[in-house]
């Protein structure tokens, strides 16, 4: 038991990586976008949409698990690259559902280790639903202009990248947790031109598995679980018109956090596991009314200061996406 709980912190650490983070792929919780969230989000008015991002995620030290920020051994370069494909589809008025698959591929050098591996991510499947819609006023007369779009639903995260308890040697090889895990997610955005705003909310709980594998080898079998996960972004934006003809640059700032208990192995808590990592970001996306077109890039930061995460790494993702939608 000690063995499988006393591994390499820094490396039990690095296999979480963007696996955690589903793609922000569309932003769109009004006719004009400005949300936050977890997946892909059909715009109002558009009956299925195609998303395409790549994302580099670059490694810049940790946090223990007392929260205190390390550097990386002089020398490292911890890199991830993933291309992400997804697809949403409307079934009516009020619902929609969507999936994201993600490619990922790890180049790295660690403490005089160097890998490069790559295979497919575990994909992301959400089903929306969509009590209220927003009426994106810009002038606030009443009390309905005040009303946000508010979507929840649930997700579904299918461990179907690399994970520590497949056929690899190191956390380097990973692309995936290994687990299946079922989150409930609220969405709330507002718009009142030309600002928008969003809160998006998330909590999810892995499935429990038989282990008998770690890197590779075998192992008496065992019983894990990871700890419950939760998450929230907020952010605010502000909406640019380009002429006359429906063209707009969006601008968004954010703050998110996300965390995950302390996992069990046999039903007894893992001390080794658990984190917390909070980041800052920034997007700026351009989308064409006219021709249903959206190009984004955007940056999220993880804040490189003490008590501002805990047993993770601290990286900067920067993102670049394109998508289509069809009315």
């Amino acid at each position: 038991m000690n063995k499988r709980i006393n591994r390499s912190r820094i490396l039990a650490v690095l296999l979480a990586g963007a696996a955690l983070f589903p793609p922000l792929s569309v932003h769109a919780g009004s006719c004009c976008g400005g949300a936050g969230g977890t997946g892909l989000v059909l715009p109002k008015f558009y009956s299925a949409m195609v998303d395409v991002s790549s994302d580099i995620e670059i490694y810049n030290g940790y946090w223990d698990q007392r929260g205190i920020h390390r550097a990386d051994p002089p020398g490292s370069d911890l890199q991830q690259y993933r291309l992400n494909l997804g697809y949403g589809q409307r079934f009516s008025p009020r619902w929609q559902a969507s999936i994201v698959v993600p490619y990922v591929w790890n180049d790295n050098a660690y403490n005089n280790f160097s890998s490069r591996t790559d295979g497919l991510g575990d994909i992301t499947m959400n089903l929306w639903y969509e009590p209220f819609d927003d009426e994106s006023a810009w002038k606030v007369r009443n009390l309905k202009d005040m009303t946000p779009s508010v979507l929840i639903g649930p997700s579904l995260l299918v461990p179907t990248g690399i994970s520590p308890y497949d056929e690899v040697t190191s956390s380097f090889d990973v692309t995936g947790r290994g687990f299946y895990r079922v989150d409930g997610n609220v969405m709330i955005a507002k718009t009142i031109h030309p600002w928008t705003a969003s809160l998006s909310l998330s909590y999810g709980a892995y499935v429990e598995r038989s282990v008998n594998r770690e890197y590779g080898n075998y192992v008496e079998p065992y019983r894990r679980k990871l700890g419950d996960r939760s998450s929230a972004v907020l952010s605010i934006g502000y909406i640019y018109y380009l002429g006359t003809g429906g063209d707009a640059l969006t601008g968004t700032a954010s703050l998110s956090q996300i965390s995950e208990a302390e996992g069990t192995i046999e039903g007894v808590s893992d001390p080794s596991s658990g984190f917390k990592k909070t980041s800052a970001g920034g997007s700026l996306a351009y989308s064409s009314t006219d021709h249903d077109w959206s190009v984004r890039v955007s940056m999220s930061h993880a804040i490189l200061l003490d008590g501002w995460g805990s047993n993770f790494p601290t990286t900067d993702i920067y993102t670049l996406g394109v998508s289509y939608g069809f009315r």
